[in-house]
């Protein structure tokens, strides 16, 4: 019998840290751009879906900054659904993935296993960490759900056995998702049905990605003789497989830069991905036909990609690559989903034995005909067919309770979702105040000074800010909003407005900052940004402004003023740098509390305001000293632009984080 249960995952894990506080108003810094002369050559249907609709904005969600790299053994809950063949472990708080996948009859292990927990700057959002099977949705990138817990609870399998359903609501596209996943009795195969619904009445863009980690002494299998080759150097090309520029790329070892291979299946063709270790073990993925694409990513050989593998895990460790499967060809695309609809699939993770070496299209066919034996493709066709009337079954036992944000979204707009419960019950403190507002029409006010929480932007929403009362709080939330929506001179009238009665000027300040500097009015960005952040010290319960009563609100079931204070000021000193203002820069800078002072990416801001001053042996001793910069950015190439300031001699392996051949 298939069997659920709770089971506690022990890891060394970093701590995920408070989210930061301030509303990310800049545009999306994305490095999964196409270079402007591969347009022309795309297919239409693909430039289509490359122009239909990108994200440009993370709101309303959060950035996730708030970790760092000192870990300590940290307890898990984890759900474990087994039958007598597979074993697969889930992580529910971390966006349900799957962590493991152990097939018990050879005891090996499908997946590649992180053995540490480590939050890295990978997802749209900031914090991600490697290993297992994660569910991407949302836009281009890693979902910004990745360390977020998701609602779990038992459901009726297909089968008449027990299926685990994982559901949650997407907000940078706001949209309710489910992920169900079932081991029917005797089956080598998870069977996996998701579906991604639009209740709305108007069409939404659509992105799905299923990411598998594997161990990347592999050779990875596609049926595809072509395939898009994506690089850091934002060139997207039509390759050939398994060979190109004379390498076999279908081993990821053989690759020196990090890079995406999108394959090119063709139509008609059953969709699978293998990798396949020396001995011809392995895991494949398959599906029906409306889970399109598959891709291979690889970090590549060159000391950059080795230097990411060892900072996303530890150093010994085994290297992974990824193979992926989602809703278009390329991750740079989206597809339209229309009002009120919906769009499932059902997808096959099992182990595949065949000979990896040889010629491609040999290996290919001894690869699908040992698939078609384990898993005939119409057994796929036939599960997914027979899971569909089970998609609206309502939940039975709860494992797991994820965001809040979904069951507002359902009050506000009265949407039946059968099979993924919204409940009530699961509003918590982020969702307070818009409750307020939707129930009653306004805004509360705090009963202490606090930051002003996060921000709706949906066009329900801003209708609402836009009929309450005026008071600063409410200018605030409208303003962003408004911003959200380009509509930024509005936006910055409502900030303005804001500001003239505001007790706390610091949040509506930084808005105008941002909106200067991104008129391309930097000088009076920095000014915004100093009075910003003097208000800042000036209000908040425990800075160094505080009065007699500075430990109000300042305990550890407080406002997050350390969070804000680090965030704040670490944008303050970027845009005073970038006018020169170097003393009011070093002014800031001395005002944060020691402890963020020493956390890596403000080590780094030490270093580029000594440079700045001109202390360039002071800088350079930061260097020797050493820091990590826990939420260094996937593509960033600023310790390397900073360190060829300072230094002739190569950049020192511990901060080569190089992902592309042409950088300096």
């Amino acid at each position: 019998m298939t069997t659920i249960r709770r089971e506690v995952l022990t890891l060394p894990a970093a701590p995920l840290g408070p989210d930061n506080p301030l509303p990310p108003l800049r545009p999306l810094d994305e490095a999964h751009r196409i270079d402007d002369r591969d347009r022309a050559d795309l297919p239409r249907d693909m430039a289509r879906q490359v122009d239909y609709e990108p994200l440009r904005s993370l709101l309303p969600v959060q950035v996730r900054d708030g970790y760092d790299r000192e870990r300590a053994p940290r307890e898990l809950d984890a759900l474990v659904i087994e039958n007598d063949r597979l074993r697969a472990t889930v992580l529910p708080a971390l966006g349900g993935r799957v962590a493991s996948l152990h097939h018990k009859p050879t005891g090996r292990e499908l997946l590649y296993v992180n053995p540490v927990l480590q939050p890295a700057n990978f997802a749209l959002n900031g914090a991600w960490f490697s290993g297992g099977i994660e569910w991407n949705i949302g836009a281009t990138g890693h979902t910004t759900l990745s360390c977020s817990p998701v609602h779990a609870a038992r459901v009726r399998a297909p089968d008449g056995g027990e299926m685990l359903r994982l559901w949650e609501w997407e907000r940078l596209r706001d949209l309710p998702f489910q992920v169900d996943l079932w081991l029917p009795d005797g089956s080598d195969f998870l069977y996996v049905g998701a579906r991604v619904r639009n209740p709305h009445e108007r069409p939404a863009p659509t992105y799905w990605w299923s990411n598998i980690a594997v161990p990347e002494d592999c050779r990875v299998l596609a049926p595809a003789d072509e395939a898009w080759h994506f690089g850091y150097e934002r060139r997207l090309r039509r390759v050939p497989v398994p060979e190109y520029d004379g390498v076999d790329r279908t081993y990821p070892p053989n690759s020196t830069y990090a890079a995406d291979y999108f394959y090119e299946v063709p139509d008609g063709r059953r969709r699978w991905i293998a990798a396949l270790d020396e001995h011809g073990h392995g895991l494949v993925q398959t599906s029906t036909d409306a889970l399109r694409g598959r891709k291979l990513f690889v970090w590549g050989s060159g000391p950059g990609g080795r230097r990411w593998q060892e900072w996303l895990t530890e150093p010994g460790t085994g290297g992974y690559c990824e193979i992926q499967a989602g809703l278009v060809r390329t991750q740079l695309e989206h597809v339209k989903l229309e009002a009120e609809s919906e769009i499932s699939w059902l997808e096959a993770y099992g182990p595949l034995d065949a000979p990896p070496e040889g010629d491609w299209h040999s290996v290919l066919r001894g690869a699908e005909e040992r698939l078609e034996a384990a898993l005939p493709r119409a057994d796929v066709d036939a599960a997914y067919d027979a899971w569909l009337p089970h998609a609206d079954a309502e939940p039975g036992e709860r494992l797991a309770t994820g965001s809040g944000w979904g069951a507002l979204e359902v009050l506000r707009a009265g949407w039946k979702l059968p099979g993924t419960p919204f409940d009530e019950d699961t509003l918590g403190a982020p969702q307070r105040p818009w409750l307020h507002l939707l129930r009653t029409g306004s805004l509360p006010e705090p009963a202490r000074p606090e930051p002003p929480g996060p921000t709706l932007v949906a066009r329900p929403w801003r209708d609402m800010l836009e009929t309450t009362a005026a008071t600063p709080l409410a200018e605030y939330h409208l303003g962003v909003a408004q911003w959200h929506g380009d509509d930024r001179a509005q936006a910055v009238r409502s900030w303005e407005r804001g500001l003239k009665t505001a007790a706390e000027r610091w949040p509506l300040l930084r808005c105008l900052a941002v909106a200067d500097q991104e008129g391309g009015h930097h000088e009076r960005a920095a000014d915004q940004y100093a009075e910003a952040f003097d208000d800042l010290c000036a209000h908040r319960p425990d800075g160094p402004d505080a009065g007699p009563d500075a430990a109000d609100g300042a305990g550890g079931d407080g406002p997050p003023w350390p969070a804000v204070a680090a965030a704040l000021g670490r944008e303050a000193v970027g845009a005073l740098l970038a006018v020169g203002r170097t003393a009011d820069a070093r002014a800031v800078w001395e005002r944060l509390d020691p402890a963020t002072r020493a956390r890596g990416r403000f080590r780094l801001t030490e270093a580029e305001l000594l440079a700045a001053e001109g202390r360039t042996g002071e800088a350079r001793a930061v260097f020797d000293e050493g820091f990590e910069v826990a939420d260094l950015r996937e593509g960033a190439e600023s310790i390397g632009l900073l360190w060829a300031r300072l230094d002739d001699a190569p950049l020192p392996a511990r901060h080569d984080f190089r992902m592309r051949p042409d950088e300096g």
